[in-house]
């Protein structure tokens, strides 16, 4: 891909779907549609034509009868070769290129809307186009271009109509998603939704999902839609004959998914992947997850024995977020001229992602971050520059960019501040730290006193009930209960296995009753851990009698 090509993909947000996923979301759609009457197709955002194509062969296999089909494209070449492909096919086919939103009003109801949309989040929108399209389509919070896609996507389909989408599986687990997922609930009745994860079948780098509905029926007798989850596993596919538990395929994954039921799949490439199958749970605003029977059992459990949760007791905060690291963030500072060096008050100790590990942070953090702040005020307060004329020095060496940062200054303050300096009188308070990613929890106790970078989060002990409570969320954070928890309540997995750690994931975990014999124990252990000299000596064993220990405390 060309620069062009990539910056053009980046603002648009337009990946073209591979042949084979187009296919599978088309034979997915296939069997909800009527088979009594001419059909009418669209996809508000065909590309090249690929899934108008797929959805062609899908139908005619099933002896269905297409009358048209029809794309917009906001690309005149792309649309072009959409033209041409749509003109091999029997029926009518109509291509037109522009901006389907601007466009929506001029087209008639469908029977089979399919459609990858593009996924441009608010950022690279930009506050003025995202704020446009929130009043125009009825939208919260944050908006991408799939919101007003799936909205006018309701409008335009027959009732009775199938709406088959591929998109972002962001929006079954973000707070951004909750647009999608509201008028996914009001306007359809889901049938099948596919979180594919990290399977790589497409070339965009979020990770994708696959959702069936069908346009607002008497949903009365409508069974629970069907929930499919597949992610990369460090497990070995096996076989194992006879149980379905492990099925080694050389075929394609799709094929394997299409298949349903639980399975792990070993593809051509080497990697392993589980695919879990059950039904979806909706959590009123909250992520779109998977049921199991097993899954229900333990999570019933777990609520019956639930005192808190880590959002009733304590808050959350996302690091701090200078935009400028470069200015503001360094691990040589020894190395500047003696006249630029900023004084030893205001280089702090900066923890990151690379300096958190279970239970304690690494010791000694190189990078520090120059902190400009009173550490005795818990609001943002300048401490007074004229004190520190070598950090001003060096700031000013740099005045031209952090001039550049005109929302600061619009804000109200000093050019060279720190965008995000979070609360400075509580850094020096013990802390909960723990990176935004990460593939397995790593949740740390730091009593150093070290600022938190952005790209983690931190609870400070001094808003908790008592300092227990604190151990007792690193007990459960840093379980093999609470990763399961995560997965099966949060379920936001990235590639590689990865998680994220965010706050509203984080603010779910359970606690139990600290007072309780189990918790106690766990208690102990959290605090011999946190204390610990060498912790990869001991965390194996310990972490197993914690699991242990809250499993009693959960009871």
């Amino acid at each position: 891909m060309s620069a062009a090509t990539h910056g053009s993909v980046k603002r648009t947000g337009r990946h073209f779907t591979p042949p084979a996923l187009a296919a599978f979301l088309a034979e997915r759609a296939a069997p909800y549609l009527p088979a009594d009457r001419p059909l009418r197709v669209l996809d508000p955002a065909c590309g090249d034509g690929e899934l108008l194509v797929a959805a062609h062969a899908a139908l005619t296999a099933r002896g269905l009868t297409v009358a048209e089909t029809a794309g917009c494209e906001l690309d005149p070449a792309a649309a072009e070769r959409a033209r041409r492909r749509l003109a091999a096919l029997p029926g009518k086919g109509t291509v037109r290129a522009g901006d389907f939103l601007e466009l929506a009003a001029e087209y008639h109801r469908f029977h089979l809307i399919i459609t990858n949309p593009p996924y441009v989040r608010t950022q690279v929108l930009g506050a003025d186009v995202a704020s446009a399209l929130a009043d125009r389509f009825g939208l919260a919070g944050r908006v991408d271009l799939t919101h007003p896609f799936v909205t006018v996507a309701a409008r335009l389909l027959h009732p009775g109509g199938v709406l088959a989408l591929l998109c972002s599986n962001r929006f079954l687990s973000t707070r951004a998603g909750a647009n999608v997922r509201r008028v996914l609930d009001a306007d359809f009745s889901l049938r099948e939704i596919y979180d594919l994860g990290d399977t790589r079948l497409f070339t965009a780098s979020v990770l994708p999902a696959v959702v069936i509905a069908v346009r607002a029926p008497d949903r009365t007798d409508a069974p629970p839609p069907r929930f499919t989850r597949v992610y990369e596993t460090a497990r070995r596919a096996e076989p194992a004959a006879g149980t379905g538990d492990a099925v080694p395929s050389r075929g394609p994954l799709l094929a394997e998914i299409a298949r349903g039921g639980d399975r792990l799949v070993r593809t051509d490439s080497g990697r392993s992947y589980s695919i879990e199958v059950g039904t979806l749970v909706k959590d009123g605003d909250g992520p779109w997850t998977l049921r199991t029977e097993e899954n229900a059992r333990w999570l019933a459990r777990l609520r019956a024995g639930t005192w808190r949760t880590f959002g009733e007791v304590a808050r959350t905060r996302v690091g701090i977020k200078t935009t400028a690291d470069a200015v503001f963030v360094r691990d040589d500072w020894e190395s500047l001229p003696p006249r630029i060096r900023p004084e030893d008050e205001l280089l702090l100790p900066l923890l990151t992602h690379e300096t958190v590990t279970p239970w304690r942070v690494a010791p000694g953090p190189r990078t520090r971050v120059l902190y400009p702040y009173d550490l005795h005020h818990e609001r943002r307060r300048l401490l007074d520059m004229d004190r520190f004329p070598r950090a001003m020095a060096y700031l000013r060496a740099h005045e031209d960019r952090l001039r550049g940062r005109t929302y600061v200054t619009r804000a109200g303050r000093s050019w060279f501040e720190i965008w995000v300096p979070q609360r400075p009188a509580l850094w020096r308070p013990p802390k909960i730290v723990f990176p935004d990613i990460s593939e397995e929890a790593r949740f740390a106790l730091d009593t150093t006193g070290a600022v938190v970078n952005g790209d983690c989060y931190w609870i400070s002990f001094a808003g908790l009930p008592s300092p227990d409570v604190g151990y007792l969320m690193l007990a459960v954070a840093n379980s093999r209960l609470g990763v399961r928890f995560y997965d099966t309540v949060c379920g936001n997995r990235l590639y590689a296995r990865r998680r994220r750690w965010i706050t509203q994931y984080v603010d779910r975990l359970p606690l139990p009753d600290p007072a309780s014999p189990a918790s106690r124990r766990a208690i102990a252990l959290a605090r011999d851990l946190c204390a610990a000299a060498d912790v990869a000596d001991s965390a194996e064993a310990a972490r197993a009698h914690i699991d242990a220990a809250l499993e009693d405390a959960f009871r």
